[in-house]
């Protein structure tokens, strides 16, 4: 007689059988999907917040340059004083204000160095024999400048570091008491525009300040020992402590160092 209890318990041991053996002969399970990572947050914006920049007077263009790049990226407004070294150093000692100087050397960080929280090196500041285009009175290098018919423009020794490298570089040769040295200007662009109107023969100026027709850098290796480094320098008294670290952030982006090599930097590695 057909039994349906036994039939019935034959086909569910039989299932579980054929469960069991397709267990057997599969793969590991597959791990479950990782979940998708959130997009990042965009940068928080920083309208409505500023810096107060001190930055020397022949750095005006590329910095200036770099301040409107941070301004469109960030949203902070960048107020910058331009001025040479002593003029920078004297407003930094008297006010107590300011978030950060950018110096045209390490050295000229020297007499606000109590005032120095930080700093990083940006980019070379390369010094340069400048003359006339054509260089009608063949100056070949810094010995060239003691000769009788050429007049020189150096910057000012006591205010400037292109002035304190161009007395260094023609001390250290033994020729500065024999150059005729016609005037010192307190900026590297006023001795570009001396040589520019025929007021001088020869300048020792930055690289970066050597722009546009009618001058020509003399190829010489006799500065070479007198390449600078340009630091950003947080001063101590800074209250944008947030913007201050944004601002040294960009410095290290593709953007602001194209700017920096556009006008003739080389950017430190």
């Amino acid at each position: 007689m057909f039994n349906n209890k036994k039939w019935l318990a034959t086909l569910l041991a039989l299932g579980m059988a054929l469960t069991l053996l397709a267990g057997c002969g599969s793969g590991p399970a597959a791990s479950p999907a990782p979940a998708e990572k959130p997009p990042e947050k965009p940068a928080e914006s920083l309208s409505g917040k500023s810096l107060f920049v001190y930055c020397g007077a022949g750095m005006t263009k590329p910095f200036g340059e770099i301040a409107e790049a941070f301004k469109a990226e960030s949203g902070a407004e960048v107020e910058v004083v331009y001025a040479n070294a002593a003029q920078i150093q004297t407003q930094i000692k008297t006010t107590q204000e300011g978030d950060l100087f950018i110096a045209g050397s390490v050295e000229e960080l020297n007499p606000v160095k109590d005032v120095v929280a930080g700093s990083k090196e940006l980019v070379k500041h390369v010094p340069v024999l400048a003359v006339k285009s054509g260089n009608p009175l063949k100056i070949t290098g810094l010995k060239d400048l003691t000769k009788k018919d050429v007049e020189v423009v150096l910057g000012d020794a006591e205010a400037t570091p292109i002035g304190k490298i161009a007395n260094k570089a023609l001390t250290d040769l033994g020729v500065l008491a024999e150059v005729n040295v016609i005037a010192r200007t307190a900026t590297a662009p006023e001795m570009i525009t001396a040589l520019s109107v025929d007021q001088c023969d020869a300048i020792i100026v930055w690289k970066e300040n050597v722009s546009g027709s009618g001058i020509e850098i003399v190829n010489t290796t006799d500065l070479d020992a007198q390449i600078k480094k340009i630091p950003a320098a947080t001063l101590s008294f800074s209250k944008n402590t947030e913007t201050t670290a944004a601002l040294l952030k960009f410095f290290d982006t593709d953007q602001a160092k194209s700017i920096w090599e556009k006008y003739g930097y080389e950017v430190v590695k």
